[in-house]
């Protein structure tokens, strides 16, 4: 492709390049009438769906649910505990995809006329997923029927052990699966190898599945005649929780994922579910949340709970019907999150371990004891954003047995290869999906691991690293860059995983002032050639390469800026300011 503005080197060491497939040797930057459609086709839309893409709803992405293994089966049982009136329990993960999967199905249930008991395992006594004494107790207290939600999927003792105690047990997964399967009463995961139709939705949070489990359960009922006498729920209504964990898990905004943000977005934004109404207000969001807002400031705080062992705190404020409790729910998951953030600090600690030994590895595995479980997912993410590899963090209790948590890179997927490991004994349990993993290991095996671990995907990690450049959407003079320009480029949205936000390139400017800011921004005022200022803040850089230049550059060169256009609403007016993701030298 075409580098812009014949920029090979930037400043960070990447060359940059248009996002365009088909129109790299156009002109750059946009005409009015054709920015939505220029964005769609750059990330991969294909030209006879643009209209679909322009507006993605439910009705325009929703496959039937029944092309998916054992979904039938699972929804005619679910319908047979709701019309007899069983009781259920619910089984999630710790994480918010977990959370807004059992909240679903528990709200759900609820509008069926079916009250279901959650169970969320404490992260650091039990552990990811179901255990056999976990199941066989919610069966001695009167469950009669349990779903697992984002999890299961490689839980082959825990299932054996149900099934030996007689209880059913349906799996809504979406983790990666051996060739094998535990014994389930269905288990439903668009990643089950023996899939078909159903693995072309291989992209979907575990939440997803639910909610298409819930469109099976409410036409299984629907033809047994179960609506004669009382409404259907509107499941449409319960999209606020699927965008929430689709986002949250990183799951890639394609296809059906679209839909489910876009439209879920718009219940979000209407405030129903009294929960997430506090939660928002908690975050200090005075707008309504975007997808941006999903992943970073609702997430981590539904997240938190978890990491410091109130796994239970995420759903019990998304079920709740109490205004008062879940304002006092909102309110500790804010404080927690908080918490939280004072112990990340290990990020630094698993950089100068990577320094010593590892700067040269095709996958980062690093270990420590005394690190706090709750935060490796966030350390490893870190690590991947400022080596540009697969990370993954483990920490090491007393008695010698580690939790890890792994992220990706794009084009590399860690759990198949955790899954792999897993098969040849090297962990305890792990599994994922291709951009994050979970595992737990003995620590005489880490050594044995990370070495497994950058041999099978060195090809793969190559390769991505190999494909490293920076893609732009369009150049734009200083002047610009616009509130109307970022309004106008959301139309392409919602953005995530899969779905980049835009960027673009403003430019050629001159640095009027640069400091730093908080926990290592950097902050700038810049002037273009032609006249206008435009505020930019390059995140975390203030020690990289990046960040020097910015702080040291003279007032008399100029540079090209590289990042991503955003609304900054603090004022008494709405102003435009570009986060900076990279910059060259324009003289």
């Amino acid at each position: 492709m075409n580098t812009v503005l014949n920029i090979s080197h930037s400043i960070l060491g990447q060359p940059w390049r248009w996002r365009m497939l088909e129109t790299d040797a156009r002109d750059p930057g946009f005409a009015p009438d054709d920015l939505v459609t220029q964005l769609l086709l750059a990330r991969g839309c294909p030209r006879d769906a643009l209209d679909a893409h322009k507006a993605p709803s439910i009705r325009g992405f929703m496959p039937d649910p029944s092309i998916f293994r054992d979904m039938d089966r699972a929804a005619d049982r679910l319908a047979d505990a709701v019309q007899s009136g069983e009781q259920l329990a619910i089984f999630g993960d710790y994480d918010v995809d977990g959370a807004t999967s059992a909240a679903l199905m528990i709200l759900l249930l609820r509008d069926l006329g079916l009250e279901a008991r959650p169970y969320i395992p404490d992260r650091m006594l039990e552990g990811y997923g179901p255990t056999g004494p976990a199941l066989v107790r919610l069966k001695d207290e009167g469950a009669t029927l349990i779903v697992t939600v984002d999890c299961g999927a490689q839980a082959f003792d825990a299932l054996a052990t149900a099934r030996d105690a007689g209880v059913d047990v349906l799996v809504v997964d979406h983790h990666k699966c051996a060739a094998a399967l535990p014994h389930a009463h269905a288990l439903v995961n668009p990643n089950r190898l023996d899939e078909t139709e159903g693995a072309e939705h291989g992209h979907l949070a575990a939440v997803g599945v639910a909610f298409l489990l819930g469109a099976a359960l409410i036409r299984t009922l629907r033809g047994r005649g179960y609506f004669a006498d009382r409404a259907e729920p509107k499941l449409l209504d319960l999209l606020d929780l699927v965008a929430l964990g689709t986002v949250a898990d990183v799951a890639a905004l394609r296809g059906l994922n679209r839909a489910f943000v876009a439209q879920g977005l718009k219940v979000m934004a209407q405030r129903r579910n009294i929960g997430l109404n506090a939660l928002i207000t908690a975050s200090r969001l005075t707008r309504a949340p975007t997808s941006t807002d999903l992943g970073f400031a609702l997430g981590p705080r539904i997240n938190a709970g978890g990491r410091v062992g109130k796994s239970d705190l995420g759903v019990r404020l998304l079920i709740t019907q109490d205004p008062a409790e879940a304002e006092r729910i909102a309110v500790e998951l804010d404080r927690l999150n908080e918490e939280r953030r004072a112990i990340e600090g290990i990020v630094q600690e698993a950089a100068e371990l990577i320094a010593l030994n590892q700067s040269n590895r095709a996958v980062l595995v690093v270990a420590g004891h005394g690190w706090h479980p709750g935060v490796i997912g966030i350390v490893a993410g870190r690590l991947k954003e400022k080596y540009g590899r697969p990370a993954l963090v483990i920490a090491l209790d007393d008695a010698g047995l580690g939790k890890g948590s792994g992220r990706s890179i794009t084009g590399v997927d860690l759990g198949a290869a955790v899954l792999a490991a897993k098969e040849q004994g090297l962990l305890v349990a792990g599994g994922g999906h291709a951009m994050a993993a979970g595992l737990t290991i003995a620590e005489d095996q880490v050594d044995p691991f990370a070495a497994f671990l950058s041999e099978r995907l060195e090809a793969a990690v190559t390769r991505a690293m190999g494909d490293r450049a920076l893609l732009l959407d369009a150049v734009l003079t200083a002047g610009g860059v616009t509130p109307a320009l970022v309004t106008a480029m959301e139309l392409g949205g919602p953005y995530g995983m899969g779905w980049p936000q835009p960027r673009v390139v403003a430019g050629p400017v001159r640095i009027i002032k640069a400091d730093v800011v908080g926990n290592g921004h950097v902050r700038a005022i810049v002037a273009g050639d032609g006249g206008g200022s435009l505020k930019a803040v390059a995140f975390r850089q203030a020690d990289t390469a990046l960040g020097q230049a910015l702080l040291g550059a003279a007032p008399h060169r100029r540079l090209w800026l590289a990042g991503r256009a955003k609304i900054d609403d603090w004022g008494s007016r709405p102003a435009a300011e570009l986060h900076i993701d990279d910059a060259a030298w324009a003289d």
